[in-house]
Order: structure tokens, then sequence, then C-alpha cells
């Protein structure tokens, strides 16, 4: 895997720990949570992209491919936690409650679920090659 630099990983570092801060202050009805999180996860996610994979291993290229899934998660999540604010979809009550309101939730539970899953599958694909 290519290694980031001191910069992308502090910016890395930082859009990690804005992911965190926007989601709890979403929890906390912060107006301000969604913008903090749209800018975590477009640092946490760019970041992410910028390391590639140049080995022959069909594993880790698979685990890669399920990374980048949960990185554009990570994004729809941050489309929805700014839909669920307010209507602007301008759908009927009854639908955006049903399909968009608090929806961000299960999208970043996916996300972290299969970021966590194969960060650890690749360090240990990476520590067998």
């Amino acid at each position: 895997m290519r290694q980031l630099s001191k910069t992308e990983n502090l910016i890395f570092l930082i859009g990690a720990v804005l992911l965190v801060v926007g989601a709890g202050g979403s929890i906390l009805m912060w107006p301000g949570a969604p913008y903090v999180f749209a800018v975590g996860a477009v640092c946490f996610t760019s970041m992410q992209m910028l390391q590639r994979y140049e080995g022959k291993s069909m594993v880790i290229r698979r685990l890669r491919r399920i990374m980048l899934l949960s990185d554009f998660l990570f994004l729809l999540s941050a489309l929805l936690m700014f839909a669920s604010q307010e209507n602007f979809l301008g759908l009927p009550h009854v639908t955006y409650i049903e399909y968009v309101y608090r929806k961000w939730v299960i999208t970043l539970l996916i996300a972290a679920i299969l970021q966590l899953y194969t960060t650890h599958r690749i360090a240990n694909e990476l520590a067998k090659e």
C-alpha cells in the first residue's frame, strides 16, 4: 500500500475526528453538525482514495473495493444528514419521514462496519506478504 505523507496523514486524521464530531453533534441537534461531518467525510475519503495498492493480491484488491464502497457510504451519509435537517427535496411529509429523515445513521453504521472489517483484513493480508 502506498503510504501517505505527513500532511496527508494529518488531513486523514483531522477528517476522522471531524466525522466523529459531526455525527455526535447531529445527534445532539447542533445545526452546524452536517457541515462538520461533510468536511470530515471529504477529507477522510479523499485521503483514503490516495492510498493505492500496486501489488498483485486479489484479496487486497477486493478489500480495497469494499473500502471504497464504505467511502461512498460516508459521503452519502453526509448528504442524508443535510437532507434530514429540513425537507429541501420537496417530498410529502410522510414520505420524507419514511425514506429520508435520520436514515444517515444506517448508512453511517454500514460504512463504519465495512471500514473496520477491511482495515483489519488488509493489515493481516499485508503482514502475510
